[in-house]
């Protein structure tokens, strides 16, 4: 298929890009990167620079697409004034689901969040009801990233009750590649009090593109939501004795899939989409969270 990437330049893009071009799909690259005139690398996708939250500039970038990957967006609520973060997570992913149903584009894939329960970043703290997390926990957002990500998703369930697409909403955990786990994990695994918002939970970054290349051919109809998360926890710690050493009985904790489970299930992703993660944070750091070497 046609498939336009936005946000191609940031690290769940690149990998989303490279993804799809693998798998045999015709992609179009969208981000704010200004474009140079010089002779493409060999087999690099057509690159497009497009301001999203303007409705002129997201119609330009789907004409001719087949499906959409939505990836652009300021990625947490805390760099940013807050009316910044909103209006531009907002208003880039109206343009382009009204883009994408007004010219007739059969399938988009909307990166969402796990903060759209509101417990990552609210202004007053709350924890999740139960563990592990899935699709049917309510939903309570308090900043404006996690409100973003929210109304994003109601854009796709208005956008399939007005016309034939399909829509699918992924919720990425934390995502890491070789370049960041180190940084961001490995103090997780050498402390295992340092538990998180999400329960430890986390994605590899090529474990999600494959998921995003799988929501991109699916033929699921309607509008579906799935958390991606890898199944195992940051530090491998056995879940249920980490989430009643951090939270007493302050979280209902339901049937694991595996003792080290990770604080997100993801039983509807493999279900569903047919996804089977394939990467662990073991295959990048050793057991005291330090980078593995060769």
């Amino acid at each position: 298929m046609r498939v336009v990437v936005t946000g191609a330049h940031g690290k769940v893009g690149r990998a989303a890009v490279k993804a799809l071009a693998a798998a045999g799909h015709e992609v179009t690259a969208v981000d704010l990167t200004r474009p140079v005139f010089e002779r493409a690398e060999p087999g690099a996708p057509r690159y497009q620079q497009a301001e999203l939250t303007d409705a002129g500039q997201a119609y330009a970038v789907v004409v001719g697409a087949e499906a959409v990957v939505h990836a652009a967006a300021i990625p947490d609520p805390t760099s940013n004034p807050p009316h910044v973060v909103f209006q531009n997570n907002l208003m880039a992913t109206f343009n382009m689901i009204e883009a994408a149903v007004r010219l007739g584009v059969r399938r988009f894939v909307n990166i969402s969040s796990e903060t759209v329960p509101g417990f990552f970043f609210p202004e007053r703290p709350f924890l999740p009801d139960y563990a592990p997390v899935d699709e049917d926990h309510p939903i309570r957002p308090q900043d404006p990233y996690a409100l973003s990500k929210h109304f994003g998703e109601q854009l796709m369930d208005a956008a399939v009750r007005r016309s034939d697409i399909r829509c699918i909403s992924l919720r990425p955990s934390w995502v890491q590649h070789e370049g960041n786990y180190e940084r961001n994990l490995g103090p997780q695994v050498r402390d295992p009090s340092l538990v998180g918002a999400g329960l430890s939970s986390y994605i590899d970054v090529y474990d999600l593109a494959d998921a995003i290349v799988l929501a991109t051919e699916s033929e699921l109809p309607g509008h579906e939501v799935f958390y991606i998360a890898s199944p195992d926890n940051v530090g491998g710690q056995d879940f249920a004795e980490m989430v009643r050493r951090q939270f007493g009985d302050q979280i209902e904790l339901r049937p694991l899939s595996r003792p080290d489970a990770s604080g997100i299930s993801c039983a509807k992703a493999y279900r569903l989409l047919g996804w089977s993660p394939k990467r662990s944070w073991r295959d990048y750091l050793d057991e005291d969270g330090r980078a593995r070497r060769g």
